[in-house]
Parts: structure tokens; C-alpha cells; sequence
């Protein structure tokens, strides 16, 4: 009788190990998630995701990953690329909740405009709402950049992505100091709303310490809707805007020919030629983005440091 069957069971083994018959199961490792809803555990890295999120492609893209399921429409030029590799799966607004099942994701990634669609995606995968409400965005982009580091393994990559962003934030900090007030302004067509500290793009702000030219602009999420003889009176020193119609691709008049009037050309933004025009499409569709963010506080830092 054998004294020791284990001995003679793990002798077994490491011969089925050694002859390449044997296979262990990997454990894979769960990850707590904070997401818009709460913390989320997901139970296994994903291999296979959809996003409909532009902010969290944007972000997912600074890492490397490359979803399974993409928009129809990426809006930036500068995620182009992931058509190659993803397949359209519906747009930022509602899953093609037929393609979805066929492409069958460990994940998928909402927020922002796609958030009220948790209920019907869920239906085919666990998802994660990864909105993100603008109250402090800046903190919460690298939030979102710090988990989906966590949760895809790449932290690395993470911590080298938060830092290019904060380099940008500190290098159009240094840029602005000193050089008087902001408005910002989006047209709209022939439409202007202006938005400050508290609003949606409030986190130009709060990040940058942006003196704003009108503090108590009403602190709505479509801004509030203003007149050219507004923007005369606030007489900012900057004008930061922002052409929605540039930003979706419409073909209503550009904010340029919007603004390019007498009343407006009375501040000394417009006489000092501070107007800056930002990225669109990282401004309006990509914001929390850690890369389209990166490139505001760029299109900011450089046109201030133009001025003495």
C-alpha cells in the first residue's frame, strides 16, 4: 500500500505537465469599477468590448485598446483609425441591439449621450455607465483613466496618459496668468449660448483658474442663450468658442461668420484678435477624453502664450 498517494498523484502530473497534456484554468481576477452608478465589479478582464461612449473611446485609445464595437460615427478624425479594427454596432445615441448580440461582448461601455441605454444593452452584456457630469471633470477623466487601467491591465500606460494631461493643464495654466477674462461662447448656427463657472464647460474654469468675464452666467446644461449686445457688455478679454455645428458635422453658418459683427467687434477680445476657436469635436462630443482634453488645454495654452 502506497504510504504517500499524493506523492504518486503530483509525480503524475508534472509527467502530464512535462508531456504537454496538461492544462490549469486560469483565475481570472475581478476588478471593482467606479462608475457613474456606483462601484461595479466586473468578474474578468474583458477581452471582447463595445463602446458607445466618445469620451471613453478616447480614453480607452490612449491605452491601446481596441473595442470589438464602435460607433457608426466617431466624430474625431483622430480615432479614425479604430474603424479598421471595430465594427459599427449602432451610434452614441442607440445600439443596433441586433449587431450588438452578434458581435456577443464580454463588455460593454456606455456614458454620456448613450447612458439612457443601460437597460436595453444590458440584455446583452454587462454594461458600465462611465458618464461623467462635468462638476469637477477633469478629476473625473483621470478617474475613468485610472479604472480602465485597472481593469483592462494597463496601468502603466494610465499613469504616462494622466501625466501628458497634466502637463497640458500646467502648461496652459502658466499661459493664461495674467492676461485678464474668458467668456466662453458656443454658436449655434446663427445662435450663441455663453457658459461659465458651474455650466458644463465649466471645468475650463475650475481647472485652469480662468478669470471668467461674467461669473453668474445661468449654469445650464445648453448654456444660456445670449445676445450679441451680451457679449458687448461683458467685454471679455478672451472669447473661447466653441461651433456646435463644426462639432456634428452640420452645414449651418460657422461661428467665425456668426460672430464677425459690429457689436461683437467691440470687445477687446475681438480688437486684440483673443478669440480662440477650440477643437470641436474634443470639446463638444469628447469632453472627460483624457487625450481630447489634453488637446483643449493645448489649442488654449498655445493661443495665449501668442500674446505678451
Amino acid at each position: 500500500m502506497n504510504r504517500y498517494p499524493f506523492r504518486s498523484i503530483i509525480r503524475c502530473l508534472s509527467v502530464a505537465a512535462c508531456l504537454g497534456v496538461l492544462t490549469f484554468p486560469v483565475i481570472a481576477q475581478a476588478t471593482d469599477v467606479a462608475t457613474a452608478t456606483g462601484v461595479v465589479t466586473v468578474e474578468a478582464q474583458p477581452a471582447r468590448i463595445a463602446v458607445f461612449d466618445i469620451a471613453a473611446l478616447d480614453t480607452l485609445d490612449s491605452l491601446g485598446i481596441l473595442p470589438a464595437g464602435i460607433p457608426s460615427n466617431l466624430y474625431l478624425p483622430q480615432l479614425a483609425h479604430l474603424k479598421e479594427t471595430g465594427a459599427a454596432v449602432g451610434d452614441i445615441f442607440e445600439p443596433d441591439l441586433e449587431a450588438l448580440s452578434e458581435l456577443a461582448p464580454d463588455l460593454i461601455i456606455v456614458g454620456g449621450r448613450s447612458s439612457t441605454q443601460v437597460a436595453a444593452t444590458t440584455q446583452v452584456a454587462p454594461t458600465i455607465d462611465m458618464t461623467m457630469d462635468g462638476d469637477d471633470l477633469l478629476k473625473q477623466a483621470k478617474d475613468r483613466l485610472s479604472a480602465y487601467g485597472a481593469l483592462f491591465g494597463k496601468q502603466k500606460e494610465a499613469v504616462a496618459a494622466a501625466a501628458r494631461l497634466d502637463a497640458a493643464v500646467e502648461k496652459a495654466r502658466l499661459a493664461i496668468k495674467g492676461k485678464g477674462t474668458a467668456l466662453i461662447v458656443m454658436t449655434n448656427g446663427p445662435k450663441i449660448s455663453a457658459y461659465g463657472p458651474g455650466s458644463r464647460f465649466g471645468w475650463v474654469h475650475s481647472s485652469l483658474d480662468l478669470p471668467a468675464a461674467v461669473p453668474d452666467v445661468e449654469a445650464a446644461t445648453h448654456g444660456e442663450a445670449v445676445s450679441f449686445e451680451f457679449i458687448r457688455k461683458a467685454n471679455p478679454d478672451w472669447l473661447l468658442v466653441l461651433d456646435r455645428a463644426a462639432a456634428i458635422g452640420a452645414d449651418d453658418q460657422n461661428a467665425k461668420t456668426t460672430l464677425d459683427n459690429e457689436l461683437v467687434a467691440e470687445t477687446t477680445a475681438w480688437k486684440k484678435g483673443q478669440v480662440i476657436y477650440l477643437p470641436a469635436g474634443d470639446f463638444y462630443i469628447a469632453a472627460g477624453g483624457v487625450q481630447a482634453m489634453g488637446r483643449v488645454f493645448t489649442a488654449i495654452a498655445d493661443a495665449y502664450s501668442k500674446m505678451p
